[in-house]
């Protein structure tokens, strides 16, 4: 058991420390340029704007920083200071030997509680650090309200899910992790269909495309592309901030087009029509079931490990819990897997990347050559700051797209 919280101890810093030091390097990168950008980055930004991204991408990491190490210390807090399991009597004996309900509570209380700690931070990055750059539209009475929705949501949904996948064991048995992840799994594709119907218009205002030049360029790249969606329909992404963006949602004949308001008033009708040929590469080139495939195996395979680690007597005692106990087994695993993920980061990075040069590619191709998508790019890129002289390491652990240099490299070579 001492050699399980030894374990967990140094996995932590070793976590800490990588963070600490990749940001450490990324930031000393872009100090490095910040006086003379490279030629590529210069072409860009000019130059106020590139002295304004470059000291928006050093409050966010000394910021990042902070927030990092404070979340390790509450982490390292609750892991070792008995906070969980004194946690986990008030809730276990609630229920008879046999309930569930009094376990599936106490995964969501801590789930709730271990998130106030961090409350501070989330208002000091939306209403200080950036309103200093001018992205903040949020208000007080909003953000908190976003807060409250979402641990309502979190109790609603979460609770008859978390209930299931813990009743599991007594009604299947051992093989309980299997379907576990067949719910899991299938629970994640109806919310794919659920969520820009029910979920999404909680937070925001999602309004139809009005006619004009804007949506009929955009249907008609859908017809040569062989893409249809459901909706083309617009957020007011703009209330909360000034960034901007656009998605899909949805699968097959439920897929629903979402771009947020700001990017509709930054971006022409020709570069929103290279964003959204950007965004139909992904689904023509196959990304979104590969990387459904991917979370899936990565999903059976943490059931699996929580369900060796519950019936393992060494690992809920070696964190104060009663041994074979499903839930806090479950609880840990969350906390603690993320350990251990960051170091696989730059695998799914490099995959991530990799589909997002296709999918530039194809929306090269869709428009007829790279100008459209190079300037869409590059608007957003000054529009929002973006850091392009990013260190490579710290780009490896945490960018799941190219810089923007090089993605413009890439796009251009062909």
């Amino acid at each position: 058991m001492t050699i399980v919280l030894w374990v967990t101890a140094l996995l932590m810093v070793l976590r800490l420390a990588g963070d600490l030091i990749l940001g450490a390097l990324n930031r000393a990168e872009v100090r490095r340029h910040a006086l003379t950008p490279p030629p590529a980055a210069a072409a860009i930004m000019d130059a106020a704007t590139y002295a304004k991204s470059v000291r928006y991408t050093l409050e966010k990491s000394r910021f990042g920083a902070l927030t990092e190490m404070f979340d390790t210390g509450v982490l390292a807090l609750v892991i070792f200071g008995g906070v969980l399991p004194a946690l986990y009597e008030q809730f276990a004996f609630l229920g008879g030997p046999e309930a569930v309900w009094d376990d599936t509570l106490f995964i969501l209380a801590a789930g709730v509680l271990l998130s106030l700690p961090g409350l501070p931070f989330d208002w000091w990055a939306q209403f200080r650090l950036e309103a200093r750059f001018g992205f903040n539209q949020s208000t007080p009475r909003l953000w908190i309200t976003d807060k409250v929705k979402g641990v309502l949501l979190a109790l609603v949904i979460g609770y008859p899910l978390l209930w299931v996948l813990l009743s599991l064991v007594s009604w299947v048995g051992p093989a309980w992790w299997i379907w576990g992840f067949a719910v899991l799994f299938g629970f994640q594709l109806l919310m794919l269909v659920l969520y820009p119907k029910l979920i999404l218009p909680l937070f925001n205002k999602l309004t139809p495309l009005p006619e004009g030049e804007l949506r009929a360029r955009l249907l008609a790249l859908g017809d040569r592309t062989g893409f249809r969606a459901q909706a083309i329909q617009v957020m007011d992404g703009s209330k909360r901030s000034a960034h901007s963006n656009a998605f899909f949602t949805g699968f097959g004949r439920f897929r629903r087009i979402v771009l947020f308001d700001t990017l509709v008033a930054q971006l022409s009708a020709e570069e929103l029509e290279a964003v959204l040929a950007h965004e139909i590469g992904h689904y023509r080139r196959g990304h979104i079931p590969k990387m459904l495939a991917i979370s899936a195996a990565m999903q059976l395979g943490g059931f699996a490990l929580v369900a060796w680690l519950a019936g393992s007597p060494w690992f809920n005692t070696a964190f104060g819990f009663p041994p074979g106990e499903l839930a806090p087994a479950f609880l840990l695993f969350g906390l603690l897997s993320g350990l251990v993920m960051f170091w696989f980061s730059p695998v799914a990075n490099f995959f991530s990347r990799r589909h997002e040069y296709e999918a530039d590619a194809f929306a090269r191709d869709a428009m007829g050559g790279p100008g459209p998508i190079v300037a869409a790019l590059r608007k957003l890129a000054q529009k929002n700051l973006s850091n392009l002289t990013p260190h490579p390491w710290f780009s490896a652990f945490f960018h799941s797209h190219p810089t923007l240099v090089e993605r413009e490299r890439a796009v251009q070579a062909a």
